[in-house]
């Protein structure tokens, strides 16, 4: 018993913060075109391209800034490149978001093979090391029994993820920015009425939702670990799509969702020391994001079954 409790000691929680982190990046991604009506699911692709060229970046631009900046660079890219289409072509966009996903894994291999060389995973070399982010250390709080190594001595992006929660919250519930954002979703004609264009704010979601995803893939390969492998995403892009539905696209209410998941895939890691088998425990975010859908469609139901009673 007293094993099984030690399980839960600070280094779950830590962990908990760091698997969470990319989840929570890609999640305020989804829910900004979320808000002006448009649902992303290409965000899987978007992150792993995010996390390949962090790693080139840190390899070539000279450390951890150059990756950071090529990956936003990609994720502008990407997130103008789905707008183009969505917005301006009038494409589909789940197909869209599906043909990333497939793009983003294609591209990626091959340039893993071309410009390092390798198959499979890169984790740097002498001569082209990788510059992992900077783990930040918060005078006075890191000094703090238990607290302090929790909320002290994270990554860089892990602290960003926090902030931009915060800033995501105030742009799109206290800003007129925020305003127009949410009428280009929920009724675009009156927006333009009032002299804004829901196109443009659709790009703008857009273009803001690929800078997320650059984030969130830079996270994992210079953050969460430092080296990249093919198709290391691992359908975080979907799971954030289902923390974003959990959380009624509310920011505060994603970043728990995300937390919830990260805190699962955590706890997965660390009982596999009991030998339990690690396709289980891989397993289990999963399974928890498929009932976290169940609840959602079944609340949604519910709430459609009260208001056909009242109508009666």
């Amino acid at each position: 018993m007293s094993d099984f409790l030690s399980v839960f000691s600070i280094g779950l929680f830590q962990n908990t913060l760091r698997t969470a982190t990319p989840v929570v990046l890609a999640g305020l991604g989804v829910l900004m075109t979320d808000h002006v009506g448009i649902m992303n699911i290409g965000m899987d692709g978007m992150m792993l391209c995010g996390a390949f060229f962090a790693v080139l970046g840190s390899c070539f631009l000279g450390g951890w800034v150059g990756g950071l900046a090529l990956a936003l660079a990609i994720g502008l890219l990407l997130g103008a490149f789905f707008g183009l289409f969505v917005i301006e072509f009038k494409s589909d966009e789940y197909v869209i978001g599906v043909a990333l996903n497939i793009f983003a894994g294609g591209l990626t291999v091959f340039l893993l093979r071309t410009i390092f060389g390798v198959a499979g995973a890169f984790s740097g070399t002498d001569a082209l090391p990788i510059h992992p982010l900077p783990a930040i250390q918060i005078p006075l709080i890191r000094d703090i029994p238990i607290l302090g190594s929790l909320l002290s001595g994270n990554t860089l992006l892990v602290y960003v993820s926090w902030l931009m929660v915060i800033i995501s919250y105030v742009v799109i519930y206290r800003t007129p920015l925020g305003f127009w954002m949410r009428a280009a979703g929920e009724n675009p004609e009156a927006l333009r009425a009032a002299g804004k264009s829901p196109e443009k704010m659709k790009y703008l979601a857009s273009i803001i939702c690929g800078l997320y995803s650059g984030l969130a893939g830079a996270h994992l390969s210079l953050g969460y670990l430092t080296m990249f492998t093919e198709n290391m995403s691992a359908s975080r892009g979907f799971i954030a799509v289902a923390c974003v539905i959990f959380g009624r696209s509310n920011p505060s209410k994603v970043f728990l969702a995300a937390l919830l998941f990260g805190f699962i895939d955590a706890l997965g890691m660390r009982v596999q020391s009991f030998n339990i088998s690690s396709n289980l425990t891989s397993l289990a975010p999963y399974m928890a994001t498929v009932i976290m859908m169940i609840w959602v469609a079944w609340r949604r139901e519910r709430r459609q079954l009260k208001i056909a009673k009242i109508e009666r």
